[in-house]
């Protein structure tokens, strides 16, 4: 067998760890198999580990190759929904609980990169940049939404002040949170799997599971083995490929594509993002970007319902980037990629348990960074019997998309059209 690579990105490109673990073979025990080793299986195998479970990671291609290891890398707390939403459409006792959470992934993910010491790039600060008054009006909402759940560490800034951040006159305004952020994605999934593996952690590479048996104790099978454990984490998300089809059936992978350009001088960089935060825009289909810790400009954007690869990644992107920063019209990009998140209906995460020991988190649809540290938490606490938060993430609804399979891309390109068109028009 081939061994399994990533894709073609810039963070493949540095990482920092290249070696590949062994594959799964014979039959193995364990506390708790984890079945998918992104930032979901990671977070969860850590906590794990760090109270004393004996935990197996078992991973299809390697560490990160789906969205953990392509993303954009930016800290964005709460989640694709914002507490108002989950209030109006759930109750306020749901929205004040999850609101509690909210903010709660940045905070795991600094606390791994000092604790474990891993070499990330980690950077302060991010931005949310209005694309008009009403995405202005907006953050002003959001700013107050926050600070009534006791995040503090935002400033509105105006027309002028935004271009002190973002080197562009596109953006009347914007919103800056302080504990935003931004880092290597894939350098930290591997850095989280090194702390794993320093508590006795195993993590088996290039063993894509091909059934779980359901049972007191639960089996893991692959092609040439299994892990029989207490209890199973499937955490494989976008990239779970069919292997639960009650999973597969409430959400859909959709692909976001990426550029990286060369390195650009200093004074380049300065112009670009003179206080070196990362930027998301306030489209409901948005550009984010930020430099990387080698001085290249990383843009993304746009959706592809179903996740299909499109032909030309640049095509897509580079146009984006030359709005926001037309002087990079002559700038090489060295790099370009596509990768999936897992979109939901109410674009809320699904947290569930398949009988009474199969644990799963998805769908954390364009919000994963974070959620997904929390989820590996929030997970770690129900196995060891403290499930009351697991729980009120559990009891959202999980809706299927209407029309099922065949017409859940059609139905959602359509909205995603409509909402486009009012961001185009600022109503």
């Amino acid at each position: 067998m081939t061994a399994p690579s990533h894709t073609t990105s810039y963070y493949a490109a540095s990482a920092n760890d290249k070696v590949l673990r062994p594959e799964l073979q014979g039959e193995v025990t364990a506390d708790i198999c984890v079945i998918g080793a992104g930032f979901t299986g990671l977070s969860s195998a850590l906590h794990l580990a760090e109270r004393g479970f004996k935990v197996a990671v078992v991973e299809a291609s390697r560490i990160g190759f789906g969205a953990s290891g392509r993303n954009g890398g930016q800290i964005v707390h709460s989640y694709s929904r914002d507490m108002d939403f989950i209030s109006r459409h759930y109750g306020k006792k749901t929205g004040d609980e999850m609101g509690k959470m909210a903010f709660e992934g940045g905070e795991i993910i600094r606390g791994f990169v000092k604790k474990y010491n891993i070499d990330c790039d980690l950077k302060n600060g991010g931005i949310f940049a209005a694309c008009n008054s009403k995405q202005m009006k907006e953050l002003e909402g959001k700013k107050a939404l926050w600070e009534q759940h006791g995040h503090t560490q935002l400033e509105l800034l105006d027309a002028n002040s935004i271009q002190g951040h973002v080197g562009t006159t596109r953006y009347p305004g914007g919103l800056l949170d302080k504990s935003g952020g931004h880092f290597h994605p894939l350098n930290l999934v591997l850095g989280e799997a090194a702390a794993f593996e320093s508590l006795g952690g195993t993590i088996y590479e290039a063993s894509p599971v091909i059934r779980v048996e359901e049972g007191s104790k639960a089996k893991v099978c692959t092609a040439k083995g299994c892990v029989v454990a207490d209890y199973v984490i499937v955490a494989g998300n976008a990239y779970l490929g069919g292997l639960i089809p009650k999973l597969e059936q409430k959400a859909m992978p959709c692909g976001t594509q990426v550029i990286t350009t060369e390195p650009l001088s200093e004074a380049q960089q300065k112009a670009l993002l003179p206080k070196d935060n990362c930027v998301e825009d306030c489209n409901y289909l948005l550009d984010y970007y930020r430099l990387s810790g080698d001085g290249r400009l990383i843009y993304g954007g746009g959706v592809t319902y179903g996740a299909r690869e499109p032909d030309k990644i640049e095509s897509l992107i580079v146009p984006k980037m030359l709005k926001t920063f037309p002087e990079l019209k002559n700038v090489k990009v060295d790099f370009a990629w596509t990768g999936n998140f897992l979109l939901t209906l109410m674009r809320l995460p699904q947290f569930g348990r398949i009988g009474s020991n199969i644990y799963y988190a998805q769908g954390y649809s364009g919000h994963g960074v974070t959620s997904s540290h929390l989820a590996g938490r929030v997970l770690a606490d129900a196995i060891q019997g403290q499930a009351e938060r697991f729980d009120i993430i559990a009891n959202l609804p999980q809706y299927p998309f209407p029309g099922g399979r065949m017409f859940r891309v059609p139905y959602t390109a359509m909205g995603a059209a409509y909402y486009t068109l009012r961001d185009k028009m600022g109503i």
